[in-house]
């Protein structure tokens, strides 16, 4: 797939499976307030189901980026597609527990192919200098997932009931597979079906002390990221006294900076790039500003008054939107074309054990204080670890050179 007009329909129908697979995995903190009350679970348990989801989802990272390399990237994106939407359905027929634990690992399995995918075909078919506006565009899917998920989400939770939410929108979901198995499923060249000796291995990868800090600052990033995605609703309206609506409304608002930070950061970086700044600079000071904004904002969450809470939280957003552009371009960047699919399965397993521990903590600090208040400063702790990653850890961001020639990217 070669030209603008051909990356940029790709790039957009990726960003279209990403806004739902952050619909998907976000209805359970959505709904986390009334389905708590319903089955009766406690706030340790409900950190364990939004963080099960992760169980799964962050392992899996790796198999999905071996079968990126191995395999069509297309149908593994179907493949995987169709099972988190299946697991979304089932979600809205459960009454247990164990069963709700257990459809959230099928759910993260399913999820899982989608990033290393999508960095695998953006890797062969988008030219550095576009890549920018590629991962916008999926970052923006990604901050509109939850904005809608939380807007809308929350509106049919408060009308119809969290059974209808889960069973309607994942099989609304369902429909997005027609024009991908239509359009490029048909279209793409097949240039990632590649022998092993033709790929760096995971151990290579893990050789490789840019994939070793790319891993931790995805996980700083991740953190605080998750943090707001899996507890906010909660603590909007358990702690800060927020009616449904109220909550659904400043939740679908923040995510909606989020786009809007996206949509500005992969401009920005693009002609950034463009007009002689190496990738270097412009992604290391983007990812930088971001983990420090995303503190600072988090603690106005924590300490401000409602006007001040508000604020913060649209300013948490648009720092979102600077990590989410940039973070897998800057393992796309690292890895190159015939790597990117393991790099960013390496890349996404570790970030995204900040999905295992983050929920699952908060709960728990949650339980054991009363508060909130050492869960927020974990957050920010952690977020501000990240500076460290893209300062300190990798020299620089830059292709890396393996035992065999990768094409320039």
């Amino acid at each position: 797939m070669n030209g603008a007009t051909s990356a940029r329909k790709l790039s957009l129908l990726l960003a279209a499976a990403i806004f739902i697979n952050f619909v998907d995995r976000g209805n359970l903190a959505t709904a986390a307030p009334v389905l708590a009350t319903e089955l009766h679970l406690s706030a340790t348990q409900i950190g364990i189901l939004l963080s099960s989801f992760y169980w799964t989802y962050a392992v899996s990272q790796l198999g999905a980026g071996w079968l990126a390399e191995r395999f069509s990237v297309q149908r593994v994106i179907a493949a995987g597609f169709a099972l988190w939407c299946v697991a979304t359905i089932a979600t809205g027929f459960v009454s247990s527990f164990i069963a709700l634990l257990c459809l959230r690992l099928i759910l993260g399995l399913g999820e899982s192919v989608s990033f290393p995918c999508s960095s695998k075909l953006l890797a062969e078919n988008v030219s550095v200098d576009r890549r920018g506006r590629s991962n916008g565009d999926i970052a923006i899917g990604l901050a509109l997932g939850p904005a809608f998920g939380t807007f809308v989400g929350g509106i049919v939770l408060a009308r119809y009931g969290w059974r209808v939410l889960f069973i309607s929108l994942g099989a609304l979901s369902l429909l997005w597979l027609i024009p991908w198995l239509t359009g490029p499923a048909r279209t793409l060249p097949a240039r990632n079906a590649v022998s092993a000796s033709d790929s760096p291995s995971f151990l290579e990868i893990l050789r490789q002390r840019a994939a070793l800090g790319a891993g931790l600052g995805h996980f700083c990033a991740n953190y605080i990221f998750y943090f707001v995605l899996s507890w906010l609703p909660y603590y909007l309206v358990e702690v800060r006294g927020y009616s449904v609506t109220r909550m659904a409304t400043i939740g679908g608002l923040t995510y909606a900076m989020h786009a809007l930070g996206a949509y500005v950061t992969g401009t920005v970086i693009d002609r950034w790039i463009k007009s002689g700044e190496t990738p270097h600079r412009v992604y290391r000071a983007t990812l930088v500003t971001s983990q420090i904004a995303s503190s600072v904002c988090l603690l106005g969450v924590l300490l401000g008054g409602p006007r001040l809470l508000e604020a913060s939280l649209l300013g948490v957003g648009f720092t979102f939107g600077l990590a989410s552009t940039t973070l897998y371009a800057v393992g796309q960047l690292l890895a190159g074309p015939k790597a990117a699919g393991r790099w960013i399965g390496f890349q996404g397993a570790v970030g995204n054990t900040a999905g295992i521990f983050g929920p699952a903590i908060t709960g728990y600090l949650v339980d054991r204080t009363g508060s909130f208040y050492s869960a927020f400063g974990l957050a920010i702790g952690v977020s501000l670890l990240g500076v460290l990653a893209w300062t300190i850890v990798i020299p620089r961001i830059e292709p890396v050179l393996w035992g065999r020639a990768v094409p320039a990217t």
